[in-house]
């Protein structure tokens, strides 16, 4: 179902919701905490080290160079840490 151009989305969709409700009833039962992390989060485009947002990067882009500071990582990498930067904020 997932293949039919129409349907895929909600699909998707749907199935997405799912798991984060099972995610959140899950961590409940556990007592560990949960973060949500906004979806239009520029977490690839956006230096951790100094902070600034690289806006043309592109997805072959695969190392990510700052502009501003100089700071080169892997692009993977440097996500991920900002993930848990914003994770930690909240």
């Amino acid at each position: 179902m997932v293949l039919n151009r129409r349907l895929s989305k909600a699909i998707s969709n749907v199935a997405w919701s799912e798991f984060i409700t099972y995610l959140k009833y899950k961590s409940n039962e556990n007592q560990v905490q949960i973060v949500q992390i906004d979806k239009y989060f520029p977490s690839s485009k956006t230096c951790s080290r100094c902070g600034s947002v690289k806006k043309d990067l592109t997805l072959q882009d695969r190392t990510y160079i700052c502009t501003e500071c100089g700071f080169e990582i892997d692009r993977d990498l440097n996500a991920s840490i900002n993930i848990l930067k914003q994770a930690r904020m909240e």
